[in-house]
């Protein structure tokens, strides 16, 4: 496991930007799985601005670690912010984006994007490989959209699983922990101070830690970084 901790959120948008550039360029073909949030977000404007003709975005196949359940056209929608902020301004073939249907029923909707990950991605041992997999993580320490409540879909069969957010009671579809596990490379993008507090127990292995399932994050290529600002990383400075 890297660290990598950056002055701000700005900071961590622009060096994370470089480091997915380097890691996509001169490759024939790249299967990535993005990330909902504050943080990629602004990732994905500097990749828009600065490397939107830097990248051969035809090779490069985009899915996503989790979604909610509401269609694409909504505000909360991952797919939907990663349009507006990212594929409205490079030239991205539609064929390479894979989205989850939001507006599908949840549990035939997990069922379609765990075979379609199957046909679409090298697997090993029968667990679909992607290139890179992005995660955040969340105030309560979950990620993707496996919460500490449910932590045991962390290990479920299926390649994608429906979660439960536990306040609004709103569905997602997200992959498991077995996919994310066997990418060849996870990286987290954690930012605010409000993280530091699950970033402390986490990376220190402090009691309770297990319980978030961000801890659980281990790829078996061993090729994790937490690209992170100085206000979520405080207890590591």
């Amino acid at each position: 496991m890297e660290v990598k901790i950056y002055k701000d959120k700005q900071e961590v948008a622009e060096q994370f930007s470089n480091y997915f550039a380097k890691m996509v360029n001169g490759k024939e073909i790249f299967h990535v799985a993005l990330s909902g949030g504050s943080t990629p977000k602004l990732i994905f404007d500097v990749l828009a601005l600065e490397y939107g003709t830097k990248i051969d975005w035809t090779k490069i196949h985009f899915y996503w670690g989790d979604e909610r359940c509401v269609p694409p056209t909504d505000n909360q929608s991952n797919y939907k912010m990663t349009v507006d902020h990212l594929f409205s301004k490079i030239d991205t073939p539609s064929e390479n984006i894979h989205r989850i249907l939001g507006e599908n029923d949840p549990l035939g909707e997990a069922m379609r994007y765990s075979n379609l990950l199957e046909i679409n991605l090298d697997r090993i041992e029968g667990v679909p490989q992607f290139d890179l997999v992005i995660l955040g993580m969340g105030d309560d320490g979950h990620t993707a959209s496996i919460f500490p409540r449910e932590i045991d879909l962390w290990n479920a069969q299926e390649h994608c699983i429906v979660a439960t957010h536990p306040d609004s009671g709103q569905k997602r579809v997200s992959i498991n922990g077995s996919v994310i596990n066997t990418a060849k490379a996870v990286t987290f993008l954690v930012t605010g101070s409000g993280k530091a507090e699950k970033v402390d127990e986490i990376h220190n292995r402090k009691e309770n830690y297990a319980q978030y399932p961000a801890s659980l994050v281990n790829p078996k290529s061993g090729n994790l970084i937490w690209f992170m600002d100085e206000a979520a990383a405080e207890a590591l400075i």
